[in-house]
This record gives C-alpha cells, structure tokens and sequence, in this order.
C-alpha cells in the first residue's frame, strides 16, 4: 500500500509520464500536479514549489479506471470478500470507483443498506463506492424497489444480477422510472428455462466431459427481449457481461437504431475460450460461461467498432472450499479486479486488436458515462483519480499473494506485460506496487 508520508501530502508532483486521457483529447508527457483532491495544473515541467515528487517516466498515468460490475459478498459471505478486501484488490487493480452489485446477503434493495455501504467504504478510504442496488424487492422479481429513494441513499443503477429481470412487466416499470431518474437498469441475460441446470457453455467441452451446457440462445432470447422492452419505455438499459456473438449483433442494431442501450464485457470473456475450463476446472466457471472463439472474436470486433461500451470485471469472489465441490455443483463466478489491466493489454493492446487510448476509454472515460458520475477526465480543477501503470513491466500472477479474500482465479499463474504501478484517489496515494 501506499507510504503513509506520500499518502497524506497535501500537493504532490507527477513527473513526465505519458499522460492519455481520451475524453479529453490528451495524449503527451506531461507532469501533474495535484493540491488537495484536485488537479491543479497539468504542463510541461512544472515546479514543485515544495510538493511532493512521484516521479512516473515510461509509465501511463491515465483517468481512473470504474468498474461497473463487482461482488464484494458484504453484508453476507464474508469468508469469500468483505468491502474492505475488495475495495483493497480494486484500487491494486488501478480502480478508483467500483460499483457493487445488489445480491449481497440481505439483498441491497433498502437505502439504510445502501447508506450503510456508502458510509463504510467512505472510512475505509481506498476507491470510491456507488453501489447498484436491486430492481425488485429480495431480486425475487415480484415487486418493483423504491428506486428513487435507492437512489436518493446513493445506488447509481438498478440490477436483479446474478437473475434476469424475472418479467418484461417488470423491466418496463423499472425503465419508465429510470427514464425520469436518468438512472440506468442493468440487467443479467439469461433466460432461465434455457439455461437451467447448466455448467458450462453448451459446446464440445460441455461433451467430453458430460457436463450440462448453457447455450448462447439463453443470453440472446433475454437481451431480444429487454431490447423490445427498451424500445417501448426510452429509457436507459445496459447489458451486463455480454458474452455471444448473436447478443451483440442485437445490441448492435439497437443503438443503429438510436436505443438507450449499452453494454459491458468482462477480461475473461475475450481473454479465454471455453476450452480454459478442462485447464482450470471451477475457477473458470462462471455465468454466461466462457464460449466458443468464434464468439470471443465477436466481441473483439465489438471494441474496435464501438459497439461494446465498456469493460467490467464481474469480480465474483468464492471460497475454496466452495469452488472446489464438482463441476455441476461449484457456484459460479471468478475474481479480476487485479488481472483486468494486465489482461486487457495483453489481449487488447499489445495484440494491436484496439490503441491505448481506446482501452482507456473502455476502463475509465464509458464506465463513467454509463453511470452518470462526473469522472473520467483529466482537466484542471478535476478529481485526482488517477491511474498510473507501466504497460511493459513483467509479473507473473498469482492469487495467493493478491488482495482478495478469494482465490478464483483463471490467470493463476499467468505471466503478463503491464501492471498498475500506483492508484491515486482524490490526490491520495491509495495503492504502490513494491
């Protein structure tokens, strides 16, 4: 973590690092420097005049990177993660902003829950907490929340994740309002009579080894629907971790179509395929599954073309002990929040498949906009947030020696080019790499 003596400096120096912000058409070695939580002034060596030095050269010093999709586990199953674990593996990850996902233990669909949250990664002091919080009451999709005065506490969207938006009823009640809250509805796609029972992606690694298969035709009857849906209501809907070529193509032709829709993809999904399974058993397992590399590329084009809005971890932490009953019987979900960078540029950037900027632009300047939260830019008089990391650094991954509470991992072991070298939020050194 941080060294204490840097960490509470009131003015702090960022020396000649390759400076990209892409919402605001920066890319140049410039220093930083930062007075209070606020950039001050941003040019070509600047003075100290007494501040601290943090000196970056050949690093990327970027907008800090949102995650809009992680599991945190508190209230609930704090053997797997609690806020602050988690919250100390986002900021390792260069995240400075996450945003939890509601199906904790009791659901967060009550705003004392959500105040509670907000208060309590507030203390902690690592990144900044926005939590989602539930569509309907329990997420049993029976009665829609009290979203405005979810709201109100301080959700930044609405999600039933880890189900679908149980009825397209339902999901239109939920956009009507989050057209007036301009408060966006997140939704998990699957239909469940398709998917039920599944493991894994219904494909030839499901065959071999005789386990239940969850085919692409789950995740695109659910986003055909909520797209209807969003077309009748207008209002703002995004797709969750979208993982088949055929949800895509739909998402695709929406927005053509002028819809409020967005969408997300995980590292994992444009990483691996489903064959990572058979090398890593459960802690590939997660829900929709890893699928055919036909699919992945889909998904790569999706990024290039714009498509694809954004990149988020789906950081879903579980105990060893529960990831290592069969595979039939392991819940589902991996961590990522400490591999994402070092995945995206290793599957994304260094491959030539998207540039720099527009891998920031996927991790930080969109993750932002979708949840209307005014981050994402480097300007003078802005929020500090700040993510700094070498993109040619070499480190080999390993769980065990990470922030999470939780092991899940799929990159065990995994060498990459790339790595968060420091996190700064509202001017404060929050995470340094030894």
């Amino acid at each position: 973590m941080a060294s204490p003596l840097i960490a509470q400096m009131t003015r702090l120096l960022i020396q000649g690092g390759r400076v990209v912000s892409p919402a605001d058409s920066l890319d140049d070695e410039l220093d930083i420097l930062i007075e209070g939580e606020r950039i001050q002034r941003l040019g070509h060596r600047l003075p100290a005049d007494g501040a601290a030095r943090l000196e970056v050269r050949g690093q990327v010093v970027a907008p800090g990177f949102v995650d809009i999709h992680v599991h945190f586990r508190e209230p609930g199953d704090l053997v797997s993660e609690t806020l602050e674990t988690g919250l100390q593996a986002a900021v390792a990850g260069g995240f400075t902003a996450v945003c939890p996902m509601p199906n904790t233990c009791p659901v967060n669909d009550q705003p004392a829950l959500t105040r509670t949250m907000v208060a309590k990664a507030r203390q902690i002091g690592l990144a900044r907490l926005f939590p989602i919080a539930a569509v309907s009451l329990a997420s049993q999709g029976e009665q829609l929340a009290d979203l405005e005065s979810l709201k109100a506490a301080g959700a930044v969207a609405f999600s039933d994740d880890g189900r679908p938006i149980k009825t397209a009823a339902l999901l239109r009640q939920a956009l009507r309002l989050a057209r007036r809250l301009g408060t966006p509805i997140i939704d998990h796609c699957e239909d469940p009579e398709l998917s039920a029972g599944g493991a894994v992606n219904a494909g030839p690694v499901a065959g071999r080894h005789g386990w239940p298969g969850i085919s692409n035709r789950s995740e695109e009857a659910c986003v055909a629907r909520d797209i209807e849906v969003c077309q009748a209501e207008d209002g703002p809907l995004h797709i969750a971790h979208l993982s088949t070529a055929g949800a895509l193509e739909t998402v695709r032709a929406a927005k053509r179509r002028g819809l409020k829709v967005t969408c997300e993809v995980t590292p994992h999904h444009l990483a691996l395929t489903e064959e990572a399974v058979e090398q890593y058993g459960t802690n590939a397992k997660m829900n929709p599954p890893l699928r055919s590399a036909q699919d992945r590329e889909a998904l790569w084009e999706g990024l290039r073309d714009g498509t694809v809005d954004a990149i988020a971890t789906d950081h879903a932490p579980h105990a060893p002990q529960r990831k290592a009953l069969p595979m039939t019987q392991a819940p589902f979900g991996v961590i990522g929040l400490e591999t994402a960078l070092a995945v995206a540029l290793q599957e994304l950037v260094h491959s030539n498949r998207i540039s720099l900027a527009q891998m920031i632009n996927l991790l930080s300047v969109q993750p932002a906009r979708i949840i209307r939260q005014p981050l994402g830019r480097l300007q003078e008089g802005d929020l500090a947030d700040l993510t700094i990391f070498d993109p040619q650094l070499e480190w080999t991954y390993s769980a065990a020696r990470g922030f999470s509470k939780s092991r899940n991992s799929p990159f065990e072991g995994r060498t990459f080019r790339g790595a968060v070298t420091a996190t700064l939020v509202g001017g404060k050194i929050v995470y340094q790499r030894r």
